[in-house]
């Protein structure tokens, strides 16, 4: 069978317009499926690093708009447990102008405890030091210092728009680890002028439990000691909190699977109709070809080969470029520890679909065509 792969190609280009358009169509909506998947594998099975599984993250119980007193951070550190823990306030601000380019996270923190929370993000004794010594200091990662430009020494000028005013920084430390793409700065420089009704509170802490079996009890423990507190918390490991945060915006995990089935059932209906016209037009071939001593099951398989070759073709195409895409987004500063690059099962997922469109489409025409008898194929007007 193997040997007539070559002629089944050769058959896919007799019409080359269509072919092409036919690939093209498939490697669009396989491309759209592909960067669907990779945000899925992403949020949902990538394997969590060994300091996210010690990581919890507390904060209101309504909702993250809401703040905590600061008093919260003192008592959550000082329980059985705890190994270290800073509080962390969303700044949101504007920094230039409004661009993607310009916009990165930007977190009010306790410059002592969020480099040891989070031990993946290193950056040089010196550089931390001079961090955690100034009060109007940032530190950057890596990736957002290259994109813009930052370097040691640099101000720069953040306009609030959460927390009025605006705030001036040098920025002092640049570090670098798994998703550096955010910049920190002091707590305390923030809320020196802010309006007195604003002083005093954070937006959540975070805490680094001493190991992965303490985390659900130190969790329950957090939130129990708040229970009765005006601002009751709701503490969970980091990875629930990044999936809780994606649910505010509703199933996410519906909605991706939901359009992805939809964009494969859209492409199999187009890949269905392009194969079910090539056939037709060659049913008299068919027909020769089973006088010659071809079998039903080799015109079958050579009518299913080539439509799966123009399925494969079109998830490599599509493949390829969501590669592109995942590679640049993974280059962008993201939150929630997203890693957006293609894995493995994801390209593998995406050519498995164009090749089963393929043979899904072709399945019935194929059936239908060699089946027939040859005197009915000969006759047959095309």
């Amino acid at each position: 069978m193997w040997r007539f792969i070559p002629f089944a190609f050769k058959n896919s280009m007799r019409n080359r317009r269509r072919t092409l358009l036919t690939i093209l169509s498939i490697s669009v909506s396989l491309f759209l499926l592909a960067m669907l998947m990779t945000v899925y594998i992403a949020f949902y099975h990538r394997e969590a690093a060994p300091e996210q599984a010690l990581r919890l993250a507390t904060r209101h119980r309504v909702s993250l708009t809401f703040p905590l007193p600061e008093y919260y951070l003192a008592r959550i550190s000082q329980l059985p447990g705890v190994k270290h823990a800073y509080s962390a306030s969303w700044y949101g601000g504007v920094y230039i102008d409004r661009k993607p380019l310009h916009n990165f996270p930007r977190f009010a923190v306790d410059p002592d405890g969020v480099f040891l929370v989070r031990p993946e993000l290193q950056a040089p004794p010196d550089q931390l030091a001079a961090f955690q010594r100034e009060r109007t200091a940032a530190a950057v990662g890596r990736t957002i210092a290259d994109q813009l430009g930052f370097r040691l020494g640099q101000k720069i000028t953040l306009q609030g728009d959460i927390y009025p005013g605006n705030l001036e920084l040098t920025i002092r430390a640049i570090f670098e680890g798994e998703n550096d793409g955010v910049m920190f700065f002091h707590r305390v420089y923030l809320q020196e002028g802010q309006p007195r009704g604003r002083q005093g509170w954070i937006g959540m802490v975070w805490s680094l439990a001493e190991s992965p079996e303490a985390v659900p009890r130190l969790a329950a423990a957090i939130d129990e000691m708040f229970r009765n507190s005006p601002q009751q918390t709701k503490t969970e490991s980091e990875r629930g909190f990044y999936l809780s945060f994606l649910g505010m915006l509703g199933d996410v995990k519906l909605i991706l699977v939901s359009i992805s089935t939809a964009v494969t059932f859209a492409i199999l209906l187009v890949a269905a109709n392009t194969m079910a016209m090539s056939v037709r037009e060659r049913i008299r071939e068919v027909g020769v070809l089973k006088t010659l001593g071809f079998t039903t099951g080799t015109v079958l398989t050579m009518i299913v080969a080539e439509a799966a070759i123009i399925g494969l073709i079109g998830g490599l195409l599509g493949s390829l470029m969501a590669m592109g895409m995942s590679a640049a987004i993974g280059k962008m500063p993201l939150m929630f520890g997203a890693d957006l690059r293609m894995r493995p099962a994801a390209l593998l997922i995406t050519l498995g679909v164009g090749c089963l469109i393929g043979v899904a489409s072709s399945l019935a025409p194929a059936l239908g065509a060699s089946r027939m008898r040859i005197t009915d194929a000969l006759r047959h007007a095309g």
